[in-house]
């Protein structure tokens, strides 16, 4: 089995103590606290609700942004947030998802197929956790984030509003993001499994 030091940079062992009470988390726990209030503007429909949504969703994303920049810049960056900005991240999206779903503005099995990599990711995450491994974003996993973002924002904007979606310029945009977004979200789940296939990372039973 390798060294964890020659593992790729997402990979490391776990801290024993550290600070979690630091603005990156902070900004975490907060996009956690906005998921609710964005599900409930989502089923208010209606285009006022609907862009109290966007202004929701913009805020949560933003956070996602600031946290990571400010981590790296001074220094915070730590197993916690690790762990629960991804989570968070998933918990953002598949929320989004799954409500856009209920509303009909998104298929069911995309949702479905996202929701199992996602939970799959999570679960492996929790069980290298377990025996002293943390496994961070890597480059692929936040490009998917970013890309599911830009597409749970694409579909809340009341594009109805200011400007007619009836033409065939909606539906290509919106069947390229799709498909797009599906693409990146199944490769970037098998990004994270290879380095722990290839590189002896403790394998789960």
């Amino acid at each position: 089995m390798q060294s964890i030091k020659e593992m790729d940079n997402n990979v490391s062992k776990r801290k024993a103590h550290e600070v979690i009470l630091n603005v990156p988390n902070i900004l975490t726990i907060i996009r956690l606290v906005l998921i609710p209030f964005l599900i409930y503007f989502l089923l208010q429909t209606g285009t006022r609700s609907m862009w109290i949504a966007f202004g929701i969703f913009a805020a949560a994303s933003m956070t996602d942004y600031i946290d990571g920049e400010v981590a790296r810049r001074w220094g915070l960056i730590t197993d916690f947030g690790k762990i629960w900005d991804p989570i968070a991240d998933k918990a953002l999206t598949l929320g989004a998802f799954a409500t856009l779903s209920y509303m009909g503005l998104l298929p069911w099995w995309f949702t479905v197929i996202v929701a199992a990599r996602e939970f799959y990711i999570t679960w492996l995450r929790k069980r290298l956790l377990a025996r002293g491994v943390v496994v961070s974003a890597n480059f692929s996993g936040k490009a998917k984030t970013m890309l599911q973002m830009m597409l749970i924002a694409f579909l809340i904007v009341p594009w109805g509003s200011f400007v007619d979606i009836t033409g065939v310029i909606y539906p290509i945009v919106y069947w390229t993001m799709v498909i797009a977004t599906l693409a990146l979200t199944l490769y970037s789940g098998w990004s994270y499994l290879k380095p722990i296939l290839d590189k002896g990372v403790p394998k789960v039973s």
